[in-house]
């Protein structure tokens, strides 16, 4: 984040915007892909994303967790698997900033699962709940798109009780020779068209591939949730680092 003739500005993609500007920019990406959104998902990681969310899933307390906040959860993947994985007992509280995401989620929830889970649309960065009232924190490839990391990580701390489990699952920095190379290829080229043919929008895609090369790297984002106070910090790669699970707790 950096500051102009004092204007505070932050990244967009590879673009520099004002920071209150952000927001609007990315809700509206989010807009324009929400109905295509899971399809993308599949097609852009030929299903991998499916693995990568069960795994980040199996993260959360092995012992009886019941209620569970997950953020820029959307369409839901993340919200139903905790659902799934933590029985009858446990509550999920679905937050999205984008109103099309969210009414996407509360289609594919339908009636099953409609007494464990609340949807509410919400900024990660200023959260409608009281301190101290989850027990786990999820978010999936949504970090990134935020305006602000470090407040959104600050709320996150905020809003877990003691003892609460962080867990974020996000896009990362390929590190095997070669494959990084190819992975570089196929997201600037690929995905955009696919974007364009199945979504009917290669820029929103375009700028989704840009948030990933912005996010900072492994090693500065733990230290970003460290200061954000939370201890026992890991850092989770999944196939070569394309993506990363980040985990910690609030001690």
């Amino acid at each position: 984040m950096a500051e102009t003739n004092g204007v505070r500005k932050t990244h967009f993609g590879f673009s520099t915007v004002r920071l209150d500007e952000k927001q609007g920019l990315v809700d509206e990406v989010f807009r324009q892909v929400a109905r295509r959104y899971d399809l993308m998902n599949d097609l852009m990681s030929f299903g991998v994303h499916r693995a990568w969310k069960n795994d980040f899933v199996a993260m959360l307390p092995s012992r009886p967790f019941t209620s569970v906040i997950d953020v820029a959860g959307g369409t839901g993947d993340i919200a139903f698997r905790v659902i799934d994985a933590g029985g009858p007992r446990v509550r999920v509280t679905l937050c999205d900033i984008s109103a099309e995401m969210l009414a996407v989620g509360r289609e594919r929830a339908g009636a099953r699962r409609a007494g464990q889970l609340a949807f509410t649309q919400a900024n990660a960065e200023d959260l409608p709940f009281a301190s101290n009232s989850f027990d786990a924190y999820t978010i999936a490839f949504g970090i990134r798109n935020v305006s602000s990391i470090e407040k959104s990580l600050a709320e996150a701390f905020r809003v877990l009780k003691l003892g609460g489990r962080f867990l974020c699952l996000e896009f990362s920095s390929v590190d095997i020779p070669g494959l990084d190379t190819l992975y570089d290829a196929y997201s600037k080229r690929v995905i955009p068209t696919l974007g364009k043919l199945v979504a009917g929008d290669e820029g929103s895609y375009r700028y989704l591939i840009e948030s990933i090369r912005r996010f900072p790297r492994p090693v500065l984002f733990s230290r970003m949730i460290e200061r954000a106070g939370f201890g026992r910090v890991k850092h989770r790669p999944l196939s070569g680092n394309i993506a990363a699970i980040h985990s910690a707790w609030k001690l």
